[in-house]
């Protein structure tokens, strides 16, 4: 089972694994990737949390030290001689994004370093996906950081599956070494089909998974409703109605909401309520790291 109780009431060391990258818009770039809005989103809930990742020597790298800086976000971006990672974001009608990613980028190469291996030994949180583990040298590095964390701390593993960016062998390695999974309604299926599961319940998946010692699954339907279980709970809400500016970060910033509160002390039914209300409000701001009105935070 999952444990959280020996979290609260301490300062929770939290970090996002992975990509840091721009989101370009017509309006120009954008910070984001889904580790560094994970990251951001658990600061924004009080935690101590930063980043891990790679940038290139370039405009867009200094670029993502200098918001990140601004944002009071701590990031580890290891050099690299590759560019920086960038994806063309085109939103539609209702809002919803769709993504063009830049190839070979530095987030596809992070290299091992010592201080990456030493700020993972003093986290309590960590936040990966599979993205940057298109590369095989980031993948290397992730699966390496992820081993290096103290036993005690837990390991989320938010799929984020993006164009082919993905295979059975990311996801079944990934899979050993998470504690609390997140998807959404079109990963869902994806998931179930590579792991051999007749349709494409979230409740069977979620016995699957507690098979596997995955004792938390986070489920997201969009604009329809979210569900939680978690050991023997599970809690559904609705999604709250939003006038939408767009979505990219909506997810990260509910999971990042989820587990922070999780680890403060709240219950799944309070941690749940907070995490919907902040991803509301995120999908009526443009980007993916808007201040979050502490009131939603009560």
């Amino acid at each position: 089972m999952l444990d959280f109780s020996g979290f609260a009431g301490r300062k929770v060391r939290a970090a996002g694994l992975g990509e840091v990258l721009f989101d370009v818009y017509a309006s120009g770039p954008r910070l984001g990737g889904a580790p560094a809005n994970f990251a951001f989103h658990c600061a924004e809930n009080g935690l101590k949390a930063a980043v891990i990742s790679s940038v290139g020597d370039d405009e867009l790298g200094e670029k993502a030290r200098e918001q990140l800086s601004l944002r009071f976000l701590p990031a580890l971006l290891l050099p690299n001689d590759r560019q920086t990672g960038f994806v063309k974001v085109d939103v539609d009608a209702s809002g919803v994004p769709s993504y063009t990613f830049a190839e070979d980028t530095a987030y596809d190469n992070i290299p091992i370093a010592e201080s990456a291996m030493e700020m993972v030994r003093s986290l309590d949180l960590i936040c990966f996906g599979t993205l940057a583990q298109r590369g095989e040298v980031s993948r290397r590095t992730i699966m390496a950081l992820l081993d290096a964390m103290p036993k005690r701390s837990l390991r989320v593993f938010d799929v984020n599956l993006r164009s082919d960016y993905y295979s059975r062998e990311v996801i079944e390695e990934s899979l050993r070494r998470t504690d609390i999974l997140k998807c959404n309604e079109d990963e869902l299926p994806v998931l179930c089909r590579m792991e051999g599961l007749r349709g494409s319940d979230p409740d069977e998946f979620n016995e699957f998974l507690r098979e596997r010692g995955i004792f938390c699954f986070v489920y997201t339907e969009g604009a329809r409703q979210s569900s939680v279980w978690l050991n023997n709970e599970k809690s559904v809400l609705p999604t709250p109605h939003a006038e939408v500016a767009d979505t990219v970060g909506a997810g990260d910033s509910f999971t990042a909401t989820l587990v922070s509160q999780l680890m403060l002390g709240r219950s799944l039914p309070e941690a749940h309520r907070i995490a919907v209300n902040v991803s509301a409000f995120v999908c009526t701001q443009k980007g993916a790291m808007p201040e979050v009105p502490p009131e939603l935070l009560k």
